[in-house]
Parts: C-alpha cells; structure tokens; sequence
C-alpha cells in the first residue's frame, strides 16, 4: 500500500534551488531515512510532505494516502501557550487517549473521588488499560515526569522530547520525524531506536544518527544538488551504492570530456549552420558540456592542524565533589589527563555531565577536592548554549574576528577561508550573511570559531546535533588528528566509538566510573554484568507430602501436581519481573508481558489457595 507519492516537486528559495523536479515513493512498512548535507533542503521536504509548504512545478504532486493517520515531528515543535504537559501529550482526537487524559487529571485531584469514579468506569468501557500503561511506559522512558508543568518553561530540548512522547503515543501509520535523536540521551535514542525498528511501522525521517540508519532503516534517500538518489537498505549498503555510483559519475564524466574534445573540434569548424541536425548536435553539444562539467564530490582534504604545544601538566581532577541541594552530580572523582586522551562521558540527561565540563575548565568551583591546570593548557569548549553568532556578520567575518590563519604541520598556514572550505563553507557561501544559514550551518560555522582559537584541549559539549554526515566525517577526521586532548559528549554513538579510548559514565549518586574502551564496548560489558534472575522462592512454606496424611490417593497427586505447578509459574512470574528492567523492551513487548502477568497472578492466587486448602487437610 502506497502512503506518499512526491511527484515533479520543485522548490527554491530566491536563486537557491532545493528541489529540482525530484520524485520519491514511500510505501507501508518502508523505514525510509533522508540525509543530506546541512541546507541542501531536508527540511523544507519534510514540511512540504507535511503540508506546511507548498510545491513548485506545474505537475508537481505531493499525495499522502487519505485513510493514512500521519503524524509529524518538526525540528522545533509548537503548543499552546498555556498548556500543561498533560494538555500537551493528550492534545489529540483520539477517543482512547481523551479516556486516558480524563482518568490522569482525576488522579491529580484527589479530593473529588466521584470524578475519579467516573473516570475509572470509562477507562473500563474503553478498555483503555493496557493504553494507560504504554502512555506511562513512553512518558517514563522520555523522562516527563510533572504532568502539571507548564510547557512554556520547558527547555528546548525537553519541548522537543514531549512533542516526541506526544506522537508515539498518538500511534499514527506514518511518522515524519526531523532530527528525533537530538536532544535525547543514549538510553532514550536506543530505546527509540528499538520502538521504531518495529515490523510494520512506516517511518520518514531526517536523521545523521548513523547507528540509526544502520539498525532501523530499510532505504535511504540522499539529496544532492537538488536530486533526490534513493539507495536500498541501512548505513553501510549507503555508503557502497553511494561510492559505485561516484564511480559510474567519474567514469562517465572521462568519456563525456573525451567526447566533449571532439565535439568541440567539430564545432569550431562548422560555420554559422542552422540545419535541424546541426541545431541538434549543438543542443546535444550544450548537454554533453554539462555532463562533463558536474560536480563530483572529492576525496576530503586532511585537516593536520597543529595545536599549542602541550605541557607535562595537563589537567587534575583531584577528588572533586559538588551538589545543587540534595543532589550529588560529582562524588569524590579523581583523574589525572594525560596527553592526546581521547575520552567520552556517558550519563542520561541531567545527571550533570554538563556541569563535570564547566568544573574542568574552571567555569563553576567544586565543593571539595580540586581542579588544576597546566599552565600551557589552552582549552577549545564547544557548548550546547554557546551558539550565539552575530546575525550581521557575513560567514567569513565572524572566523576572521578570531583570527586570520591557524599553524598547521610542517611550518604552513591554513587561512581563515580555506579552513571554512574544508568544513564545506564555498567561496560563495562566506559571504552570506549569519542570519541567511540554516541551524545546522549555524553549528558548524560555531564550531569553527572554536577551532579557530587553536587549542591543544578540546571540550565538544553535544557538538554533533544538526551536522550532517560529510561534516561528521570532517570532524572525526580532524579530531582523530588533533595533537591535544579531547573530552566528548555526545548522544551520536557511532562518533563516540569512532575516536574515543574511554569512557568517563556516570552511575548513582554523583559517582563517575572510568571505563576503559567506547561505548558500545561498555554496553556489552554492562549487559553481561546484568545480575542473573534469582531463583524463585516459595511463597509459602510447604508441607511434606510424602508422610501419611488423611488425603485421598487423587488429593495426594492433586497438591504433588499444585506444588510443580505453583513453582513453575513463580519460575515465569520472577522472568517477567526481571525482564520489565530491560531498557530494550518495545512498547507492544511490555503490553504482551503485562497481560500474560495479570494471568499468572490470577492463576497463581487459586491454585495457592486449593494447596492451603489441601495442606490443611495433610496437616489432620
């Protein structure tokens, strides 16, 4: 079954062309990803898809299946201004879901017990229980805990996790998703990961997680130079179609410039010839000269930059402590950094990894224990709330304020322009001015003022958000360079295990472990420390059954057959339990659990009952 067709859909901005006549078919169960690089449109696809804009072109279609229930996560999603977070999530017409919302407002007021009433019947007519627990399973997961929070104070990044929350739990056929792993931690993005990668959905994306496109993906769709190129299953099957097709271009464009020498030979000699096959062979000429001339991506450039020469001291994090309240963020830690260490920091959202950096440059002073620098360290700090560019500046003028050049290897220099090539900001785009780039070119051109400073210790706070994948491989290339340090955090879990050597993660209560390897390494280890399901222990104490009792022959058999029975499904009970703590769990997997616990302990409480019943009688 078809869900979208995009048919001849142009679209430009000024003399920026987009979309140059592109068409692309999305079909049910197809977990379709687009990328592209930063600016070249993605977005602007996804709102036409979403029918926030509309199309160019006189046959241009842009069709969505009309019995297809669609939902759309934009990059900076809207809601009420007075909404609460439980207006927000239950913002819908789904009748199960206005149930739902009825029955969580009556537990918020606990006084009126006749709306409490009223609203536990309904959640029964409904049948709406096994949808209250995914609502709650969702909302846990994506850490929205204070229904009653008003959205107008919510972060960025906590807006864009409820308008997430908000979705799934809608339950649409086609999900349209711009950037849904930005601004969630490890655990969240794999547990998304897994709910996505169910049979059946269908999924249209934005997204440069490349893990994501690995696991979950079935097509990838590449936009280039306004093209759309569409390339059948996950990351790695990308990046080999990608590359034969470069190939075929760089084949094709040596036998269109060989054969665009003899046209040209031809053409010098004819005269000034009108005849319709000339005129065709001209025109032929003109689409020949095109071929021969289009831009095919070149190897990138290595960037060996050279830092500031580091010294014996570098940084000491001696024992250090600090709370808000409370709360214990950092307990006693101690490290001493060593050069060019390349090291991670893990934790979810709000566990203070954030504040573990401001404590290592000296932003915010510890409680106890203390921070010392060595005095040749010169740190680069790339932060989640630093990117604040003037918007008058043109792109070139704002890496020139800091500086003109930086050193590289070997004596040279690397000018402020050609380092802004590099990180692929053209000639023409240099003189754009700041306020024209879009969020990911923003970011970019942010993380260039900070390698502009030439720092020889570098601290990238979530520096991957809104980079698409060549800027990705730019960076990584650059940091796996970088003559200094560098402490990373990031939610991309392909670019932490591409160039860290280990992991600083933080545990409970403000205690940090130092483990040494990346983190899909330490995520094994992790699993595999997981502690094995306790045994099952009786409920209650039984009898011997093997003594002379006043039972009969069959009430003998009877409790034998109960006591087997008790202990298997206790043996079932303790697995589901233990299986509810796997962070892995997809929403239809916890559903199915849970109902085949609710028959377990129904079973459980008759079939004890008829063994007391039955012991009693043993025990005369």
């Amino acid at each position: 079954m078809n869900y979208l067709t995009i048919e001849q859909v142009s679209k430009s901005y000024g003399e920026k062309l987009l979309l140059d006549d592109v068409t692309l078919h999305i079909n049910q169960a197809d977990k379709v990803a687009l990328v592209a690089q930063n600016g070249s449109g993605k977005t602007t696809l996804l709102r036409l898809i979403a029918g926030e804009e509309r199309p160019e072109g006189e046959h241009a279609r842009v069709l969505l299946h009309r019995d297809v229930r669609t939902g759309y996560l934009p990059q900076e999603p809207l809601f009420g201004s007075q909404d609460t977070v439980l207006d927000a999530i239950f913002d819908t017409t789904n009748p199960v879901l206005s149930t739902v919302r009825n029955y969580e407002a009556a537990l918020l007021h606990p006084e009126d017990p006749q709306r409490l009433q009223a609203a536990m019947a309904a959640m029964e007519d409904q049948q709406a229980w096994d949808f209250e627990a995914t609502i709650k399973e969702v909302l846990f997961k994506l850490h929205i805990t204070d229904l009653e929070h008003p959205v107008a104070q919510l972060s960025g990044g906590q807006r864009k996790r409820l308008a997430l929350a908000r979705l799934i739990i809608d339950e649409p056929d086609f999900l349209i998703l711009d950037e849904p792993t930005n601004h969630l931690d490890l655990a969240m993005i794999e547990w998304l990961e897994d709910y996505l990668s169910r049979p059946g959905l269908t999924v249209f994306m934005v997204t440069h997680d490349r893990y994501f496109l690995e696991r979950v993906c079935t097509h990838i769709v590449e936009l280039e130079r306004g093209q759309l190129f569409k390339y059948s299953g996950g990351y790695s099957d990308y990046l080999h179609k990608k590359t034969t097709r470069q190939e075929n271009e760089r084949l094709d464009k040596q036998k269109a410039q060989a054969l665009m020498r003899k046209e040209l030979v031809w053409i010098r000699r004819m005269p000034k010839a009108r005849g319709t096959k000339a005129k065709a062979r001209i025109d032929a000429f003109q689409d020949l000269k095109e071929r021969a001339h289009r831009e095919v991506d070149q190897d990138l450039v290595r960037l060996d930059i050279r830092g500031t020469r580091l010294g014996s001291k570098i940084l000491e994090l001696q024992y250090i402590s600090k709370a808000y309240g409370d709360q214990h963020i950092v307990r006693d830690f101690h490290y001493k950094f060593k050069k060019n260490e390349r090291v991670g920091i893990v934790g979810p959202n709000g566990s203070g990894k954030t504040t573990l950096l401001r404590l290592m440059t000296g932003e915010i002073r510890p409680d106890r224990g203390k921070v010392v620098t060595g005095e040749t360290v010169r740190f680069g700090h790339y932060s989640q709330d630093g990117l604040i560019l003037e918007q008058d500046k043109r792109v070139h003028e704002v890496v020139t304020n800091i500086a003109e050049y930086i050193p590289l290897s070997g004596g040279q220099k690397l000018s402020a322009s050609q380092l802004l090539e590099r990180f692929m900001f053209d000639r023409a785009q240099q003189q754009v001015f700041v306020s024209q780039l879009s969020g990911g070119e923003r970011r970019r051109l942010y993380l260039l003022t900070v390698l502009m400073a030439n720092p020889n210790f570098l601290i990238l706070d979530e520096p991957t958000n809104d980079l698409d994948i060549i800027t990705l491989n730019v960076l990584e290339d650059f940091l796996q360079q970088f003559p200094g340090c560098v402490v990373i955090v990031t939610h991309d879990r392909y670019f932490m295990d591409k160039l860290v050597d280990h992991v600083f993660v933080f545990e409970d209560d403000g205690t940090i472990r130092d483990f040494p390897g990346n983190y899909t390494q330490y995520r094994i280890w992790k699993t595999d420390q997981a502690p094995a399901t306790p045994a099952p222990q009786p409920k209650k104490q039984r009898v011997r059954t093997d003594k002379i009792t006043p039972l009969t022959e069959e009430q003998r058999k009877e409790l034998k057959r109960l006591e087997r029975e008790i202990n298997r499904y206790e043996q079932r009970k303790a697995e589901i339990m233990a299986a509810f703590h796997d962070d892995g769990l997809s929403p239809d997997e916890i559903n199915t659990l849970s109902e085949e616990l609710g028959r377990i302990d129904t079973d459980l409480d008759a079939k004890e009952a008829r063994w007391l019943e039955l012991a009693e009688i043993a025990d005369g």
